[in-house]
């Protein structure tokens, strides 16, 4: 495969991205068409249960496919789900050469339409930018590979690494702008979980603000369902799901007054906190495949501790508190030795006015052995 290649795979990793948070739990899928360098055509998978690129790409290439180029970050689908087969419209477009990112893992695929596309005569070459085009879809991958949602750890920290003051008060760590960007995250999530400690001090709605293209499921790790009826979270729940996760600690009039407001009272057994694993292979029964831990402490060390953290999104302020540590970012088991804590794979780091952004991702233990 030529730079030229390599240039066209960037491109529809790029057109891929225009679907983020509108078409999960499908994946993000990008294509191009070209002939003599030259670009037809290109598409994206705009939306769930919508068409995919390869069929965009090539309604707007026409006839021009014939004898082209189609360049894929995702291997064409050769099975009825909600839309045809789209290996067979590649097939009858005429395109001659299929460049393709990565096989796709999905079992009713998996390596199915590469195959339909070379008995059909047509060129087939895989794996350039594949690393890429698994960073793009970790989320999918992730859900297939484990059942379970890819989760993302978000929090604001002061420069000695607080998350409030002693009291309790975080409002406000980061400036307006960084709360803008953690909006249009929220906006893309299938869920927002937060523990009841933030929950009561802080009396969140855990919404996106302006409303982005999915709606959170706001979760609340509460295992003795201490939720308040009059809280923002139980007098909208008619609105927007929210779901009281609670063990057998919680009292039965309790969970019986939150269920009146519109809440889900999912219970897991037990005495003690509510079970991350059992909550995620719940979330992911229903096919929830972004979820986002927004707090406290206690909330992400649990997550920590099970390395159930693919990625983080973190803003620090120029701002210096002091004190004890009453409040920091991730509490649980932790590490006894430098050695052994989990270092980010891949970040970013960003100005948003005065606050530092950093971005990253750890490096995918439900990957490892694959």
């Amino acid at each position: 495969m030529s730079g030229e290649d390599l240039i066209w795979m960037r491109r529809a990793l790029a057109e891929a991205e225009f679907g983020r948070g509108y078409v999960e739990p499908n994946p993000m899928v990008g294509a191009v068409v070209t002939r003599d360098g030259q670009l037809i055509s290109a598409g994206y998978h705009g939306r769930f249960g919508g068409p995919h690129a390869e069929v965009e790409a090539l309604r707007r290439a026409g006839g021009q496919a014939r004898g082209a180029t189609l360049y894929v970050t995702l291997e064409p689908c050769c099975h009825t789900g909600k839309t045809p087969p789209c290996a067979d419209a590649v097939i009858a477009s005429g395109i001659t050469r299929v460049v393709v990112a990565m096989r796709d893992p999905f079992p009713k695929v998996a390596g199915g339409g590469l195959s339909r596309l070379r008995e059909s005569g047509i060129e087939v070459e895989v794996g350039l930018e594949s690393e890429a085009a698994q960073r793009l879809n970790a989320p999918y991958l992730k859900l297939l590979s484990t059942g379970r949602p890819y989760i993302t750890a978000k929090w604001a920290m002061t420069l000695d690494g607080k998350t409030a003051t002693a009291s309790g008060d975080s409002r406000w760590i980061s400036n307006a702008r960084s709360r803008s960007m953690v909006h249009e995250l929220r906006g893309r999530m299938d869920a927002i979980v937060v523990g009841i400690g933030t929950a009561i001090a802080d009396d969140p709605r855990l919404t996106a603000r302006p409303q982005g293209p999915r709606v959170a499921t706001r979760v609340i790790l509460d295992s003795e369902a201490r939720l308040s009826p009059d809280s923002q979270l139980a007098r909208t729940a008619s609105e927007i799901q929210v779901i009281v996760a609670v063990t057998e600690r919680a009292p039965e009039e309790r969970k019986r007054i939150l269920a009146d407001l519109g809440c889900e009272i999912l219970a897991f057994a037990g005495n003690g906190s509510v079970p991350v694993e059992e909550l995620l292979d719940e979330l992911g029964r229903r096919r929830m495949t972004n979820v986002m831990i927004e707090g406290g402490g206690r909330v992400l060390g649990a997550f920590l501790d099970r390395n159930e953290v693919d990625a983080v999104d973190i803003y620090i302020a120029p701002i210096v508190e002091g004190g004890a540590p009453a409040f920091t970012p991730a509490s649980g088991a932790g590490h006894a030795l430098m050695s052994q804590t989990r270092r980010l794979e891949r970040h970013t780091t960003s100005l948003i006015g005065a606050d530092i952004r950093i971005q990253g991702i750890f490096t995918p233990a439900w990957r490892k052995g694959e």
